[in-house]
């Protein structure tokens, strides 16, 4: 590892505790104690912040990791007299103007060009830093912001004039496609650090297929027609929902549900979903069905911790908890819709794939469906690749 690295490993692979052995390590701590040795107070250390997102910093999930190193948010428990700071993405502006630290930026946010990334690219000129990511990135134009404040580029433009070719037949930019790849393989060797972990448990994928109302999903795509509004889908965006609408509200995914909760030993359920109307979906099952059973949701409205009892439902949004927690009680998920994102649907999978699991076998269940956007879907999470609306309904939705 090395200043400006991103250590790249997946999802409960270890990146938080091996980058805080870094930090130690970079700043006089002894490589002995890492092994069972004796502990050895840093020299003159530099301050460490570390850039995470905001559930983590809530749940106190990195103070674990520091108290093994004598360090701490809290000045009185830290052994070197000032505290840790730990603060999510959303208040990284407020950090431009430290100097002489040490960051680690945890999960990767620098994506683009927004306010993030600007702050992000102002505070690394000045400071020490590495980051960490399970997912580094999709494509080339991903790695521009790590590039620039590793000095390989002095800004966007110099990356874009030497690598993008871009479409001209767009009313904005898009990159039809990369040149000079055997520098930017080079240059991405430079800084990825690769964390190879063997995890104790092994995944299981089953695909429960469920029905749709075939007549509703044809009516509504020939006539591009919101049959929830009851008016014309305005947009690409507005028909795909409208299509994934009418697929995820089938009664089929109830059932399935129903049929892997009462046939599993282990009766601890995460549901992960999209939509507001999946959750209310999700609700009703639960009151009609399974309401003696305990539950809970973290989503933008609701942030209810997983419950402690032996049976329970956790319904999770997507957006809201793909990252950022840990759950070892249970080692079955349940996808009620697929997201468009492969990155957010590793995220979640790593919800209970963790190193110190007590489950040796992991179940993931997807349901699905035959209908043609599903299977678009699937196809571009299968690539890794990002479900694009645009060119799906261009392709002529087959």
């Amino acid at each position: 590892m090395k200043n400006g690295c991103i250590l790249c490993g997946g999802v409960g692979s270890g990146k938080s505790i091996t980058a805080v052995s870094y930090y130690y390590m970079l700043n006089g701590g002894s490589y002995g104690y890492l092994q069972g040795g004796k502990y050895e107070k840093m020299k003159d250390p530099k301050h460490l912040y570390i850039i995470t997102t905001a559930r983590k910093r809530d749940t106190l999930e990195w103070e674990k990791e520091l108290q093994m190193f004598y360090l701490s948010t809290w000045p009185d428990i830290c052994k070197y007299g000032w505290s840790v700071t730990v603060d999510s993405w959303n208040n990284i502006p407020k950090y431009v103007d430290v100097k002489d630290a040490f960051f680690i930026f945890d999960e990767q946010r620098v994506v683009g060009y927004g306010k993030w990334t600007q702050s992000f690219l102002k505070i690394t000129k000045k400071n020490q830093w590495i980051l960490l990511s399970a997912t580094p990135g999709d494509k080339w134009s991903d790695y521009i912001p790590v590039f620039v404040a590793n000095g390989f580029y002095r800004n966007k433009t110099e990356f874009e004039r030497e690598h993008c070719v871009f479409n001209r037949f767009t009313t904005y930019p898009m990159i039809e496609r990369y040149i000079g790849i055997q520098r930017l393989e080079r240059l991405r060797a430079k800084i990825l650090v690769d964390m190879p972990v063997e995890k104790p448990a092994h995944r299981n994928h089953y695909d429960e297929f469920c029905s749709y109302d075939r007549k509703t999903y044809k009516y509504a795509m020939s006539k591009r027609w919101d049959i929830y509004k009851d008016e014309p889908c305005q947009n690409a965006s507005a028909l795909c929902q409208t299509l994934r609408h009418i697929v995820n509200s089938d009664p089929s995914r109830v059932d399935a549900i129903l049929r892997i909760f009462f046939d599993s030993n282990l009766k601890r359920l995460i549901i992960f979903y999209n939509y507001d109307y999946e959750l209310e979906i999700l609700r009703n099952m639960h009151a009609e069905f399974l309401s003696d059973i305990p539950k809970a949701e973290w989503n933008g409205h609701m942030h209810e911790e997983i419950p402690t009892c032996n049976e329970w439902l956790y319904f999770v949004q997507y957006t809201a908890g793909c990252e950022g927690w840990n759950c070892i009680l249970t080692n079955t998920i349940i996808f009620f819709s697929q997201n468009y994102s492969y990155k957010v649907m590793e995220q979640a999978c790593g919800r209970i794939d963790r190193i110190n699991t007590r489950y040796t076998e992991l179940y993931y269940y997807h349901l699905k469906s035959d209908a043609p956007i599903d299977r678009a879907i699937q196809r571009a999470l299968r690539d890794k690749k990002k479900f694009n609306e645009v060119k799906y309904l261009k392709g002529d939705s087959k």
